[in-house]
């Protein structure tokens, strides 16, 4: 029998429902479903994963897991006023201290070069979720387009309902920092900010924006929404720059 093509579901994400479902009950009718007595093997697993993490070194240097963090499965909801969570309905706005500011909407940017990269990433309550392939278009991609201005210091990320984190230009502007709409090939749920989000992997998790709807380029810092009120305007897990 021939196996069937998992349609375009970055152009549709509509279709991406029917598709799981297809392919879940492909799953469980192989058999391949596996059930844990009494949670055991989640235990063992979580606290190899921890071990394995820790006594890793990343290229700079720095230890894979920054002190404090624990690593999960899976991303965590941390809550959030969301957005109308519809492709359909999304709007991005590229603009500030730039020569070109424009709008795109879902399917425009999906027409900008698109990335894929294996990215960690640390929640400031202590979580932290490793490995994951994020797909979109890179922050530096949307900068050149909109020709940022030479005196830029810092970076905006704007959200629904008047939500902001501000970045360092040079750090949002790095290989893993994105526009993301896909984890793991899959869309975000609304939970974790769909239609897309920020991606900040280096800071911690609330740097990156959910629900996004706009990049502001900016010369002076502008503190965002937890920085205003007692977070850390940085945020490097590294440092543990959790509190002002």
């Amino acid at each position: 029998m021939k196996t069937p093509k998992q349609p375009d579901t970055d152009a549709h994400p509509e279709l991406l429902r029917a598709w799981d479902r297809r392919q879940f009950i492909k799953n469980a009718a192989a058999g391949t479903a596996l059930l844990a007595a009494g949670g055991a093997l989640y235990r063992i697993a979580a606290d190899d994963m921890n071990r394995k993490a820790r006594a890793e070194t990343r290229s700079d240097g720095r230890k894979r897991l920054p002190p404090g963090q624990r690593v999960i499965e899976h991303l965590k909801d941390m809550g959030g006023d969301p957005g109308d969570g519809q492709a359909k309905h999304f709007r991005l706005r590229v603009h500030g201290a730039v020569k070109t500011p424009y709008d795109l909407d879902y399917a425009q940017l999906l027409k900008l070069p698109q990335v894929e990269r294996e990215a960690d990433v640390h929640c400031v309550t202590g979580w932290s979720n490793l490995g994951a392939t994020y797909k979109g278009v890179l922050i530096s991609t949307l900068a050149e387009k909109a020709g940022v201005k030479g005196n830029v210091r810092h970076v905006i990320l704007e959200a629904e309902h008047g939500f902001t984190s501000n970045i360092p230009y040079a750090e949002a502007t790095g290989d893993t920092c994105m526009v993301t709409y896909r984890m793991n090939g899959k869309p975000f749920s609304l939970d974790h900010g769909a239609p897309a989000r920020g991606l900040i992997p280096d800071l911690y998790f609330w740097k990156s924006a959910k629900w996004i709807t706009g990049v502001k380029f900016v010369v002076d810092d502008e503190p965002g929404y937890w920085e205003v009120r007692g977070y850390h305007n940085h945020a490097d897990p590294w440092k543990e720059e959790r509190y002002a």
